[in-house]
């Protein structure tokens, strides 16, 4: 049974919804309203210009409706349209993970080069790669290897239940790719099988890095989970207790990817350079500010 057409053609609603999210205060109105109607109507990109003057149906507006009440309150764009794109993927987000960010595409970035570098210096036929993406949140990370790295075999882990689920929900999403995957639940390495001590070619997280106190934006603050983005009192103690842990995971070459603040950049590969790592460098997101330590073992 299809939706009965209504009247009101999806320009009108495009217009009407950018003067509601106008009024409620947004920083993006026009922007937001036209990934609004994009969900709404199921044409994205340039296919929504040719539906303008097409009639909406009723579930359309109802469902657009919904949408613009939940973002005129506040609620994140990418929460209320339940997806966001992170590299070529397409994830599921909503309240139980951080939404992805181009920051951390960088670092996702960082780690593939290092896998792709890897797997250069050993040839094809050298055997399976390993990688674990610690506190894996919506699997962003995890899966973004698993679909742009041939060869390698990737674990997420995360502390969090409810961030796993929606991770599996992602991972189902990349079909057969995602067959090298492995999500387990738990504190960091803890999670993890014993018998993994020493093989890692890369470990790769973005842990929380925020202290307690320090400002967040109206938006991350009321709606992101907090576990995810409060370390503690100073901000670094999971970076510390990953870079402390990580050089006993790593294989004799592997290498540590941590996303962090720009502040915490210079104090943070020191303590790489301390805890025993030959090279390490720090590298600038997209904006041009200390965005990841990178720290190889030799």
């Amino acid at each position: 049974m299809t939706d009965e057409i209504g009247t009101v053609e999806w320009r009108v609603l495009l217009a009407e919804t950018e003067q509601r999210l106008t009024e409620a205060g947004l920083a993006s109105p026009g922007v937001d309203a036209r990934r609004l109607i994009e969900e709404a109507s199921g044409a994205e990109g340039v296919e929504l210009a040719l539906v303008l003057r097409d009639r909406a149906t009723q579930r359309g507006v109802a469902r657009l409706d919904d949408m613009v009440a939940r973002r005129s309150a506040g609620e994140p764009l990418q929460y209320v349209l339940g997806r966001w794109a992170f590299r070529s993927l397409d994830l599921f987000v909503d309240r139980r993970v951080l939404i992805p960010r181009p920051e951390t595409e960088v670092v996702a970035g960082i780690a593939i080069d290092e896998l792709a570098r890897r797997r250069a210096v050993t040839g094809p036929d050298a055997p399976r790669l390993r990688a674990v993406d610690l506190g894996t949140g919506s699997g962003a990370i995890a899966l973004a290897i698993a679909v742009e790295c041939p060869g390698v075999d990737v674990w997420g882990t995360d502390r969090s239940g409810d961030a796993l689920a929606v991770a599996r929900s992602n991972l189902a999403g990349i079909g057969r790719r995602g067959t090298v995957v492995t999500l387990v639940e738990g504190d960091w390495f803890a999670a993890l099988d014993p018998g993994l001590r020493g093989t890692f070619d890369v470990v790769v997280a973005n842990p929380p890095y925020v202290g307690d106190g320090e400002e967040l934006p109206e938006e991350v603050a009321a709606w992101e989970p907090a576990g995810a983005l409060v370390a503690g009192p100073v901000g670094t103690e999971d970076l510390d207790h990953l870079v402390a842990e990580a050089i006993g995971w790593l294989g004799p070459t592997g290498t540590l990817v941590l996303e962090l603040a720009p502040h915490q950049a210079a104090v943070i590969a020191e303590h790489a350079r301390v805890a025993g790592f030959a090279d390490v460098s720090v590298v600038d997101d997209l904006t041009g500010r200390a965005r990841a330590v990178v720290a190889r073992r030799a």
